[in-house]
């Protein structure tokens, strides 16, 4: 996942198109606008002024009786505005050149102050936290627009809503994009203070999610057997999920341990896990039962109370502070979505339960019920058995993995002979993996880019001291991916303010291309004649799995703003109902089983709020690259395709594959695969 941006960039993901700011309002009369723009119009001598007008009504519209009166607004307009198109373009490079600076260097801050927090090498302690907690460029705009810089920006390079830029998407030139991501810069006046509450929320629940261990050495059934080795540990959700997907290919005793896992998954949910046995190896607990057990003797254990859902709500309560400066995307649902990602709820929404409701679920639903010969289980949302590596020895990957990455610098040392395995000639491959460094993480890991060039990208992975196993390989190849499109998109890019992707939907795509490509990384390519068609299915039953999880997650954040004045509890039983809700309308057709829980589970609804719609657009989008990769150089695609920088998500698209961004494709793709299958 990509986490600079939830805790480094909450200034510009909250980015709206606000002219109130709480009860600070603009002190510029609306009918004196017109008159100036006329003024300065003629002065000027300005055929179309089109874009003087946006930028006079923007700047008025953030400007405050703190920063002058209605005529220091007119002069500091007719002063500062710049018709010249030599001069505009001098004085966007030097703004351009500037903002990098400035966001760099606050990025370099932010990722040293987190290290103690995210890196494992450190010993912990609670001020860790505090500092992991400081958001160091929470007043770097604040400072803009008391000394004006912000206004300059507003009245030259104005925003344009969303609506705008898809309209205007293909006429614009790389030029008016960039202006035009200048502008975005600078949409509304967020008090420093709650930012920083925003950000100190966000961080709580990174804390939160990382020190969520579970001891699966010390899980037993009702009889007191153990399924697993006594050191096993396992993070929550991400490991569990992925000890759930390795167990299709243990024939022996694979589905007890999936189905003890589920149950472990069932008790977090609802908050019925006894505080005990989270991140420690001192009992032993029979999830089933719900007994907690220390040198054979039942004790007592109470549950957790409620933390999971009072994390979502600290995230809820500092977003909605923010809320009154954004009158024109008033919730945090309007800005992750219409704002951030660039694609409104609803139709998020839409695109995804037109693909939930489709017969095609239903039919990959018995190919992998007749695959596994039994009736469909909750868990298996995460069925791996379309992938190459499904019939693979785990141990055996393990084995393999933990030779070759014995320590986060050895993965370090290897990137470069990756990228030349991918097709990349080596003084490419080198130039990437120079822009790499590795880090052992505390967490499951994350990747975390550079914001200026100069800047390395990290690679955050787990990796304990056995080394390396398969699980963390596997993520760390798709975290690599992720370095990949950052490097690319920040060093390739012709221009600073259009650097990065249109949203982390994009470089999720990336990130998920290499990770489905690991087994050609370990040189153990598994030939099959339906390869392809299992390909398919596999990702089209990822987007099955994470569709209904991101439609949760809307759900839950549309209840949570009809009730703000909910607590953990009630949030907990609301988040449960909601679950079975959605599994009723979307998986109880394809399962046969209704009233089930299991999609809230995911550990993002915490730590990231409304993030997981990105991997779910990932995975449509991972498959339209990956049609458009076949047959072609990899790593020349890759490379043209993500030079593109920050252009809406649909133009993006056309210009990188000349179709428009849909889950169709998908859709079309798996109905053609099952019956290749047949």
């Amino acid at each position: 996942m990509r986490k600079f941006l939830i805790l480094f960039s909450a200034w510009l993901v909250l980015s709206s198109f606000g002219d109130k700011q709480g009860s600070d309002v603009s002190n510029i009369k609306t009918n004196a606008l017109s008159q100036l723009v006329n003024d300065m119009t003629n002065t000027n001598s300005i055929e179309d002024n089109t874009l003087l007008a946006k930028g006079v009504k923007h700047a008025a519209n953030l400007w405050r009786e703190s920063d002058g009166t209605e005529a220091e607004f007119e002069a500091f307009c007719k002063e500062n505005y710049i018709a010249d198109p030599v001069e505009r373009e001098l004085v966007f490079n030097k703004i351009s050149r500037n903002i990098e600076i400035i966001t760099g260097h606050f990025n370099k801050i932010t990722l040293d102050l987190l290290e103690p927090v995210h890196l494992n090498t450190f010993e912990q302690h609670t001020i860790d936290n505090q500092f992991g907690a400081y958001s160091v460029g929470a007043h770097w705009q604040d400072d803009f627009y008391k000394n004006k810089i912000a206004f300059i920006i507003a009245l030259n390079f104005p925003p344009f809503s969303l609506e705008e830029k898809e309209k205007l998407a293909g006429e614009w030139t790389r030029q008016e994009w960039a202006y035009a991501r200048l502008g975005d810069y600078f949409t509304a006046r967020v008090p420093a203070e709650l930012l920083q509450n925003a950000n100190k929320a966000a961080a709580g629940s990174d804390v939160y999610i990382m020190d969520y261990n579970i001891y699966v050495g010390h899980l037993t059934d009702e009889a007191g057997k153990r399924f697993f080795p006594e050191d096993k540990v396992l993070l929550s959700h991400w490991n569990l999920r992925d000890e759930i997907k390795a167990n299709y290919a243990n024939s022996k005793d694979g589905l007890e341990k999936q189905k003890i896992i589920y149950q472990v998954m069932q008790r977090i949910i609802s908050q019925e896990i006894p505080e005990k046995v989270i991140n420690s190896g001192d009992f032993e607990w029979d999830p089933y039962a719900n007994v907690v057990y220390k040198n054979g003797k039942t004790i007592e254990a109470t549950p957790e109370p409620n933390e999971r859902y009072q994390q979502i709500l600290n995230n809820f309560h500092a977003n909605k502070a923010i809320d009154p400066y954004y009158p024109g995307e008033s919730t945090f649902i309007e800005r992750q979505y219409a704002g951030a990602k660039e694609i409104s709820h609803e139709n998020t929404e839409k695109i995804f339960t037109d693909f939930l409701r489709s017969e095609e679920t239903k039919q990959v639903g018995e190919l992998i019920k007749k695959r596994l010969g039994r009736d469909l289980e909750p868990f298996d949302i995460w069925y791996d058995g379309f992938k190459a590596r499904s019939g693979m020895d785990e141990s055996k990957l393990d084995a393999q993995t933990r030779k070759l990455y014995p320590n986060a610098a050895a993965l370090e040392a290897d990137l470069s002979n990756l990228l030349v395995k991918l097709g990349y000639d080596k003084a490419r491959a080198k130039f990437l993996a120079d822009h790499i460094a590795v880090d052992p993480a505390r967490g499951s890991g994350h990747a975390w880019g550079g914001a200026k060039k100069g800047q390395k990208a990290h690679l955050r992975t787990r990796i304990s001291e056995k080394g390396m196993d398969y699980k963390g390989y596997n993520i760390a190849i798709h975290e690599f991916g992720h370095n990949v499109e950052q490097t690319i998109s920040l060093y390739d890019v012709d221009n600073f303010t259009m650097n990065g992707v249109p949203n982390t939907a994009f470089t999720e795509a990336l990130a998920f291309i290499f990770q489905k490509r690991d087994m050609v990384l370990l040189e153990r390519n598994v030939e099959s004649a339906e390869k392809d068609a299992l390909k398919k299915l596999d990702l089209f039953w990822s987007a099955y799995e994470i569709m209904g999880v991101s439609v949760l997650d809307i759900r839950v954040w549309k209840w949570l703003y009809a009730n703000p004045e909910a607590n953990a509890a009630q949030l907990r039983d609301a988040t449960m109902q909601i679950a079975k809700e959605v599994w009723n309308e979307f998986y109880a057709p394809v399962y046969g089983m209704k009233d089930q829980t299991i999609l809230a589970v995911y550990s993002h609804m915490l730590n990231s709020p409304l993030y997981l719609s990105n991997y779910a657009f990932g995975n449509v989008i991972e498959f339209q690259l990956e049609e458009q990769l076949k047959g072609k150089s990899f790593p020349n695609e890759v490379d043209r395709i993500f030079k593109q920088g920050r252009l809406t998500p649909n133009q993006w698209m056309v210009e990188a594959t000349g179709n428009d961004l849909s889950a169709q494709p998908l859709l079309k793709a798996a109905k053609e695969a099952l019956e290749e299958i047949k």
